[in-house]
């Protein structure tokens, strides 16, 4: 017969892994990832004119800004569609996955509209408050 000590070690050891697995499962929030570099200028159009009021858009909420230096960070938690090459790229990823990109900024109009095509696309009960 079994101890309770190592018993109740076991038992506990298979409810964390049960946990482990089962978070790995649940999908990933929504995000924008903005990759940039240092010394970009249109990157530096951008911060000028979207990211001051970006973070208090509907589209924030739906998809938080993560910054990425081109130069210096190699993500590892989402899969790309091609490499990016040109500072800045826009990507929307969900669920660990590219779900669009907008290569460079030109302006306001542009941005906001591809943004909210790709958003568009975003699971359907995602909630969007």
């Amino acid at each position: 017969m079994f101890e309770a000590g190592p018993l109740k070690s076991l038992a506990i050891a298979l409810v964390i892994l049960a946990a482990a697995i089962g978070a790995s499962r649940i999908a990933r929030a929504a995000e924008l990832v903005m990759f940039e570099r240092a010394g970009c200028v249109w990157c530096q159009r951008w911060d000028r004119e979207i990211a001051p009021i970006y973070n208090k858009t509907d589209e924030a909420k739906l998809l938080p800004l993560r910054r990425i230096d081109i130069d210096r960070d190699k993500p590892t938690d989402f899969a790309l569609a091609s490499p990016v090459i040109y500072t800045p790229t826009f990507i929307v990823i969900d669920n660990g996955h590219e779900i669009g990109r907008i290569n460079g900024y030109i302006n306001d109009e542009s941005f906001w509209g591809l943004l909210g095509k790709f958003a568009a696309h975003l699971h359907p009960t995602r909630e969007r408050s």
